[in-house]
């Protein structure tokens, strides 16, 4: 019952708006919370006892944590268990093939009589997202930035909310508390709101990822047999592929919890305006970029060896090198866990590794070299601020992102690779003129309307991006520009985009669905 079916936009939601609006004021989380539940049995059944248990968890190691003394010694004791409990239960259930699997190997490299065979795991939907926003809130119950929640039943709402809980976003506690436990009545404004969010969000996944999904997995099926341009255009069709789906999900997301008032923290924010990989990632998956900064770059950046580092290079480097020194050894000692750990998250396979490293690589040698750069600029007298030196920046940056979401993609490492090295083998532009795209499952029309579709998005992201910042219009939702606007408008536009969907959506007979990208994450 994924967010885009029919099952969840006429029947599910609907059921949940309607039960909750009849439902008395202190009972309407209890509503939710029921149908959370039901909703997360739909995908993984019985599977749903490690997202209670989680919660269980959570919960009481949450509330020990709050009735301990800030000196007391047992309070960290207390935290590191919880921590590594959480952590224990989704590296045996995600990361407990790849471990040994890779162990075997590398003990058959060495001649040891030792082999591992893979098990046969299931897990649970969205076992990355939820774990991940258990710990947020266990280390900000620990560090004292929140209060422990004593009613179970907000824990489990936090944790197993409906909209979230299949791919995000990952929320802090204090992102959703103020409105997720508000209980208030279904207002006419929030469900316009809400319902033109959730069609938005079908528009982008219906008529341009599904589309792309046939040039993209016939591509990536049969990368042996292609080269060149065609590379290259599965590489930049998965990107916006990606893009589509996953920002198209969000807004599905964001709008099905705004029909009951409850705001959930943007996930995008216009990614391809990016000028440097830094900028990239406040834009991409912002929440997850968020958790990482907070629970792993801000605690290794002030640890005792980041400390002790800094000291030690202030006192054997003199002046603005030394400064340099302590900056980059620092910076290295945060990004690396970082940048693993990111890839990792996406799921235990070598290549999400090599894409975690491939921007840990990108971001380093951008600090380190910054200097250089500023150097270079100013002896070439180039304005960092004019347009030309910003526009070189955005086309450096897509290709980079292109080039690791070809990485991303890829069904291993040596895909990858293979893929790469063959961009460079006949690589010609009347590859995108001479017919040889229409051989990859889509025709003209197909082509046509995912331009279209993809212009209408780009138009949107304009807005977003360069809307003059001084005006009460620019707002982190495009959709507030159309507010201001006179209410026919809103509707011809929300009725332009369902007819859109109606028309050219993909599905029907024939039809494949195309499974969520990140629910598998």
């Amino acid at each position: 019952m994924a967010y885009h079916t029919t099952p969840y936009l006429l029947l599910f939601l609907p059921a949940a708006l309607l039960f909750y609006q009849i439902t008395p004021a202190k009972w309407r989380s209890y509503t939710l919370l029921i149908f959370s539940y039901l909703f997360f049995w739909s995908f993984s059944e019985k599977l749903i006892i490690y997202l209670i248990g989680t919660t269980f968890l959570t919960h009481h190691i949450c509330i020990w944590m709050d009735t301990m003394d800030k000196r007391d010694k047992r309070k960290k004791r207390v935290f590191q268990l919880g921590i590594l409990l959480l952590l224990g239960t989704i590296l045996c259930l995600k990361y407990r093939n790849f471990f040994f699997g890779n162990v075997s190997k590398l003990a058959m490299v060495l001649h040891i009589d030792w082999s591992y065979q893979d098990q046969l795991i299931f897990l649970p939907i969205g076992i990355s997202f939820y774990t991940l926003s258990a710990i947020g809130y266990m280390a900000d119950v620990y560090w004292g930035k929140v209060k422990a929640e004593y009613s179970l039943v907000k824990t489990a709402l936090f944790l197993g909310f409906f909209p979230v809980i299949v791919e995000g976003p990952i929320c802090r506690w204090e992102d959703v508390e103020d409105t997720l436990f508000k209980n208030e009545s279904v207002k006419a404004e929030n469900v316009f709101k809400g319902c033109y969010r959730i069609i938005w969000g079908l528009f982008k996944k219906m008529i341009i990822a599904d589309r792309l999904a046939v040039l993209v997995d016939k591509v990536y099926v049969g990368y042996e047999s292609y080269s060149g341009a065609v590379i290259v255009a599965a590489a930049i069709s998965y990107t916006i592929q990606l893009y589509m789906e996953f920002s198209g999900c969000m807004d599905m997301v964001i709008g099905s919890a705004g029909l009951f008032g409850i705001r959930l923290p943007e996930n995008f924010s216009q990614p391809f305006f990016a000028k440097t990989c830094t900028d990239f990632w406040k834009r991409w998956h912002i929440t997850l970029g968020v958790w990482f900064k907070n629970y792993i770059f801000y605690p290794v950046s002030i640890s005792k060896t980041a400390r002790k580092w800094n000291k030690f290079t202030r006192k054997h480097f003199k002046g603005d090198f030394g400064k340099y020194m302590a900056r980059m050894g620092i910076a290295a000692m945060a990004l690396f866990p970082v940048w693993i750990s990111n890839g990792l998250w996406h799921g235990p396979k070598w290549n999400y590794i090599f894409y975690g490293l491939y921007y840990f690589g990108l971001i380093f040698m951008g600090l380190a070299l910054e200097p250089v750069r500023d150097r270079i600029l100013a002896v070439l007298h180039i304005d960092p601020e004019c347009m030309f030196y910003k526009a070189f920046q955005t086309v450096k940056m897509l290709i980079i992102i292109f080039t690791g979401e070809m990485f991303f993609r890829g069904d291993g490492f040596r895909q990858g690779f293979h893929m790469f090295k063959s961009i460079f083998q006949g690589f010609t532009t009347e590859t995108f003129k001479d017919g040889t795209l229409l051989t990859l499952g889509l025709d003209q029309n197909d082509f046509r309307i995912i331009i279209i579709g993809c212009m209408i998005v780009f138009f949107a992201d304009l807005i977003k991006e360069y809307w003059p910042k001084e005006t009460k219009m620019c707002q982190k939702q495009w959709i507030c520009t159309v507010e201001k606007a006179f209410v026919p408008g809103k509707w011809v536009i929300c009725y332009g985009l369902v007819m859109a969907i109606l028309i050219f959506g993909a599905y029907g007979e024939g039809y494949q669905m195309i499974d969520l990208i990140y629910a598998g994450f």
